[in-house]
């Protein structure tokens, strides 16, 4: 099992409203990860902080940016957003932006990318936000754009429904080759894990270890019915992670830190437990296709949590 870590809540990194803290806090926070036995740091490819994290005005910086600073402030850990929105930018852009990023970390772009699900968010910032249907079909189209911009010699084009390019260059190319790898975040059954059987490196799934087991067996049928090979993506999951030494204060801290989230939605996102319980419940995870945890950590105790899950949890089960 390998390890990511997100920091989704920037709320803990500054104080007094001086926000010059914030790079000093993600470097302090990056750098530990990255020599605590984590294989990526990822950030949220959000405006707008998100419902059972924050309000929607807690401060959210924009993700490739942030990823631009750490890359320079980092050497062997893996970048990535979980995951960017496909309506926020042109997959060209997009395309262009991300090759950037892997030249200046000297390859270490993990590409996250969804359909996006904010309509509150993609309103406030005028965004148009289409139907699911075509958002999937714009998904689809632009990792095709994606693949194309990074691998394709000396230009890329491209004729989709919603997106064309015509001998768009993109120069220089990522350092990994083939390409960076390509993530699709979501769980939906009949789109989006068809879109990563289709297309994506790995995929980023949600749920309890049934959910989970139910969702990579509808992944594996899409694969033959692609003719891919299933083995050949990497499974990931995202959850939030919240470990003591008494079960009991990990449960009633994980009730308080997702206050309003209802108690089944909380088992189906949220692990806790003793440092015990919370390696039994990724072996649990491992045993039924995961491959890849990405955890979110207490904010308000985000270095302390650090510490605990890299010397209890990640040194148990690597």
């Amino acid at each position: 099992m390998q390890f990511g870590l997100q920091h989704p809540n920037f709320s803990f990194d500054y104080d007094d409203q001086n926000t010059s803290q914030i790079v000093e806090s993600l470097k302090n926070l990056v750098t530990k990860a990255e020599n605590s036995g984590f294989d990526s740091f990822w950030v949220m490819d959000h405006f707008h902080q998100i419902q059972f994290v924050g309000r929607s005005d807690d401060p959210m910086p924009e993700s490739w940016t942030v990823l631009s600073v750490l890359a320079g402030i980092t050497t062997k850990i893996r970048l990535g957003t979980l995951v960017t929105g496909v309506i926020y930018r042109y997959p060209s852009v997009l395309a262009k932006v991300a090759a950037t990023l892997d030249v200046l970390s000297k390859g270490r772009l993990f590409m996250g990318i969804g359909a996006a699900w904010n309509e509150e968010e993609s309103t406030a910032y005028g965004i148009t936000y289409p139907s699911n249907q075509e958002r999937m079909v714009r998904l689809e189209e632009a990792i095709q754009i994606i693949r194309k911009m990074w691998t394709e010699e000396p230009s890329a084009s491209f004729n989709g429904r919603y997106y064309q390019i015509h001998n768009a260059y993109c120069n220089p190319k990522p350092i990994q080759k083939p390409s960076p790898p390509i993530m699709v975040g979501g769980s939906g059954e009949r789109k989006t894990l068809k879109i990563v059987a289709k297309y994506a490196d790995a995929c980023n799934l949600f749920g309890s270890t049934e959910t989970i087991r139910k969702k990579l067996n509808i992944l594996k049928d899409h694969c033959k019915s692609v003719d891919r090979d299933y083995d050949s993506i990497l499974k990931t999951k995202l959850s939030a992670i919240i470990v003591d030494e008494d079960k009991e204060t990990a449960k009633r801290r994980a009730q308080q830190t997702f206050k309003g989230m209802p108690e089944e939605q909380i088992n189906e996102f949220v692990i806790y437990g003793t440092p015990e319980d919370v390696s039994r419940h990724i072996e649990l995870l491992e045993q039924v296709g995961i491959q890849y945890l990405i955890v979110n950590l207490e904010p308000s105790r985000e270095f302390e949590a650090l510490d605990t899950f890299a010397n209890k949890v990640i040194k148990k089960v690597s």
